[in-house]
């Protein structure tokens, strides 16, 4: 299996240079040169597997230059007792009949990103054994949240490499910036930016375009790379879920193999949902992906309107991790969906970055919106399907899957109100047919049984999957008050992270080990830096963890 760029340049290159490049020459996203195909044998013989089986059947057809052998010690080291409080390690939680939560918070740092991210540094590490890489390879990271811890620890210590992960000083929780800041680790940095995501990502992506920087690392011995999802090997072990949730439902019976099924993901940058979309290009049976912004709600608007438009207001929001604008792994999507158009792409991405905005034209958006439904949801109904989801299935949710929620209810009444075509091209404004009020925004409220319009009834009974991408307990004070309905009951609480606590008495359950520790971990990495400085910023921290780990050499 041989990766092009999304925007036609440089070739085609194995997997291994793809994960170790992580963004192309020319700045698009490295792809396979084809989709691999799966039939329904394939996919009934995942349900005997287990997680590692799983990823290894899923990851040879994106590998070539690596044996099963490989690929099963990479799984194995990845998915396991110690990395994973999980055995399913991604487990399928039903809620009702109909709705299953895809449970993707098992893993070290409590987010979905533990997934990849503790895969891709064993890869990354083989692959550079394999391309005879002397250099040690420099991580570059821009995260809204989760991916910058999940990234610390996946490449803690690892050898061969270093990372730097930058985050928006101000956009994100008290708990994911004290997971980044207390980071232990000889190999690792970390910098707060002052601004939002899209500031980080863009810096990140102009460091990785720079010429003086990269030649400049190169002396130190650095060849940079990324972890966030522009990168191959992200997104890659990512697919494996999707199928993992399938085999699932269909081991325990919940439907027959062929049966379609829905997907609802919570997205900011587009990866987790693009992984999605990847495994039903492959063949799994999906009928609609149903994508859930919160305020931020460019990539819902894009669904709807085939206009992509960064130039909005930016919001920051109690599902942090999906505070983004400009969502990168769209890009591959269009691709895909255009032909393989790279031409296009190019020139949608260089209007992005000169205007702000693209138009893919009205042919583009019909065949997006046959597979895709966007809605988003305020802050206001993200809190009251938190609320809801505790009192109808005594279960707790993150903000952002609760996001995801409620646009599956807000898509539930679209569809059965005028049948399900209908709903492809319904106004993705949060709230349609919703009530206020603390229990209102989740599932299909008592009595909407019958709907005279059989079509939308049998869509209405195809299973449903929410993929659910952080612990309730990185964002313990909304998630507490959206239970509490508003109450004072939290009022009392000397700071964010008391809330964790709170939450735990109200579940019955302790908090994930390395939450409930964040108090008494030392802060370690106080950099700060402006947009405008971050190249120099990533020069002088990477330039420093080179000459530490020289010092270090030389002592031995």
């Amino acid at each position: 299996m041989l990766y092009q760029s999304t925007r036609g340049k440089g070739g085609k290159i194995s997997f291994e240079e793809a994960i170790i490049k992580g963004i192309a020459d020319d700045g698009g996203l490295y792809v396979p040169v084809r989709v691999p195909k799966v039939g329904p044998e394939f996919i009934a013989s995942l349900a005997g597997m287990d997680y590692v089986g799983t990823a290894v059947e899923i990851m040879k057809l994106y590998t070539a230059n690596f044996s099963e052998r490989e690929l099963r010690e990479c799984a194995s080291r990845a998915y396991n007792g110690q990395s994973f409080t999980s055995p399913d390690i991604t487990p399928l939680r039903e809620l009702d009949r109909r709705v299953s939560v895809l449970e993707l918070f098992h893993g070290p740092t409590s987010a979905f990103k533990d997934v990849a991210l503790q895969l891709l540094p064993k890869m990354l590490t083989m692959a550079m054994q394999k391309q005879g890489v002397d250099e040690s390879v420099a991580i570059l990271v821009a995260t809204s949240g989760d991916t910058g811890k999940a990234a610390l620890e996946g490449y803690k210590d690892v050898p061969g490499t270093s990372i730097l992960v930058f985050y928006p000083k101000d956009g994100v929780s008290e708990a994911q910036k004290l997971q980044m800041v207390t980071q232990e680790g000889g190999n690792v940095a970390v910098a707060a930016v002052e601004g939002n995501f899209d500031d980080a990502q863009t810096g990140v992506k102009a460091i990785f375009a720079d010429a003086d920087a990269n030649a400049r690392l190169r002396e130190k011995g650095r060849l940079l790379s990324s972890a966030n999802s522009i990168n191959w090997g992200r997104l890659m072990p990512q697919i494996v879920y999707y199928f993992r949730a399938y085999a699932t439902l269909l081991k325990r019976g919940r439907i027959q193999n062929g049966e379609r099924v829905r997907f609802v993901v919570p997205t900011g940058n587009f990866g987790n949902i693009l992984a999605g979309w990847y495994a039903s290009e492959m063949g799994l049976p999906v009928s609609r992906f149903i994508c859930a912004s919160n305020s931020n709600n460019v990539l819902s608007d894009f669904i709807r309107t085939g206009v992509y438009n960064k130039n909005r207001d930016f919001f920051v929001t109690m599902s942090p991790a999906m505070d983004i604008l400009i969502s990168s792994n769209l890009e591959r999507l269009l691709y895909e969906m255009s032909g393989r158009d790279a031409g296009s792409v190019a020139r949608w991405m260089g209007e992005l970055a000169r205007t702000g905005r693209y138009d893919v034209g009205e042919a583009m958006r019909q065949r997006l919106s046959r597979l895709f439904y966007g809605g988003h949801a305020s802050e206001e109904e993200t809190a009251q399907a938190v609320g809801d989801a505790y009192r109808r299935y005594d279960y707790i949710l993150d903000t952002h899957t609760a996001v995801g929620m409620h646009v599956l209810r807000e898509y539930d009444n679209a569809s059965m109100a005028t049948g399900d075509a209908a709903a492809d091209s319904a106004g993705s404004g949060a709230g349609a047919g919703v009530s206020a009020g603390c229990a209102s925004c989740v599932g299909r409220a008592d009595g909407d049984e019958a709907t005279g319009n059989t079509a939308a009834n049998d869509a209405y009974n195809e299973k449903v999957i929410v993929v659910a991408t952080a612990s309730p307990y990185k964002f313990a004070k909304d998630v507490y008050n959206a239970i509490a309905c508003g109450k004072d009951s939290g009022a009392d609480a000397p700071d964010e992270l008391s809330y964790i606590d709170l939450l735990a008495s109200l579940s019955g359950e302790p908090a994930p080990a390395p939450l409930r520790n964040l108090r008494d971990k030392a802060v370690l990495h106080t950099t700060s830096t402006t947009k405008g400085d971050m190249k120099q910023t990533a020069l002088d921290l990477l330039t420093a963890l080179a000459d530490q780990k020289r010092q270090e050499d030389h002592l031995k």
